[in-house]
C-alpha cells in the first residue's frame, strides 16, 4: 500500500469515529439508563429523658447515643476520643449507671433518664464532684474531663451500692472507697495528660475518704 491508500483509509477511521461519536450524542437522554436511586436511612422515633429534660427525636437506627447528644441535642459536653469504647471521654449515666456512650444506639434507649455533664451542675451550682476536681486539679487540658466526673460519680454510687470490682477482697463484706477499687473502677477512662492522683485525691473528698 502507498502512502496515498495510508492516507486515505487514516481519514476513513476518522470520519467513522466522528459519526459514531455524533450518533452516541443525538440519544435521547430518556433513553439513557437511570442512576440507581439511594436507599434512604431507616429512621426511627424515640423518646429520651436528658438531664431531666424529656426529649422525643426522629433519628436513623445507627445512630449512636454519643452523636444524639452532640448533635441532635447539641450538648457537647459529652466528648467523641477515641469511637471504640476505649478512653471513657463519652462516658454518660443511664438509669444511675456509667456506660460508654459511643458504644450504644440512641434507639435502645427508649424512656430512659440519661445524665450528662451538663446535667449534674452548672457553673453556679457546681455537682460536689466537679468541685472537687477544680480544687484539686482533676484535669489539665479538660478534654477527658467530662467522661471522667460522669465516671466517677457513677463509681461512688457502685461502691455505695455494694458492687464489687475485681480487687473487692471480700463479696459478702461492703466494699469501701479505697485507693484500689477506685483505681480499678476508673481504669476505663483514660487521662493523656496523667491527672490520675489528681483525680483520686478528688473522688477520695468526695467520697470522705482518706484513700
Amino acid at each position: 500500500m502507498d502512502i496515498k491508500s495510508e492516507t486515505a483509509v487514516s481519514r476513513r477511521g476518522v470520519l467513522v469515529g466522528g459519526a459514531m461519536t455524533a450518533g452516541l450524542a443525538a440519544i435521547p437522554a430518556a433513553a439513557a439508563p437511570a442512576p440507581a436511586q439511594q436507599e434512604q436511612p431507616m429512621t426511627m422515633p424515640v423518646t429520651l429523658t436528658v438531664n431531666g429534660k424529656k426529649q422525643t427525636l426522629e433519628v436513623d437506627t445507627r445512630t449512636t447515643l454519643l452523636d444524639t447528644l452532640r448533635e441532635h441535642l447539641h450538648l457537647t459536653g459529652t466528648k467523641k476520643g477515641c469511637d471504640h469504647g476505649q478512653c471513657g471521654a463519652c462516658t454518660v449515666i443511664v438509669d444511675g449507671k456509667r456506660i460508654n456512650s459511643c458504644l450504644s444506639l440512641a434507639v435502645m434507649h427508649q424512656g430512659d433518664k440519661i445524665t450528662t455533664i451538663e446535667g449534674l451542675g452548672t457553673p453556679e451550682h457546681l455537682h460536689p464532684m466537679q468541685a472537687a476536681f477544680v480544687k484539686h486539679d482533676g484535669y489539665q487540658c479538660g478534654y477527658c474531663t467530662p467522661g471522667q466526673i460522669c465516671s466517677a460519680v457513677a463509681v461512688l454510687a457502685e461502691i455505695k451500692a455494694g458492687t464489687p470490682s475485681h480487687v473487692t477482697a471480700s463479696l459478702t463484706d461492703a466494699p469501701r472507697a479505697t485507693n484500689a477499687e477506685m483505681r480499678e473502677r476508673m481504669s476505663g477512662n483514660i487521662c493523656r495528660c496523667g491527672a490520675y492522683s489528681n483525680i483520686l485525691d478528688a473522688m477520695s473528698e468526695v467520697a470522705g475518704t482518706n484513700a
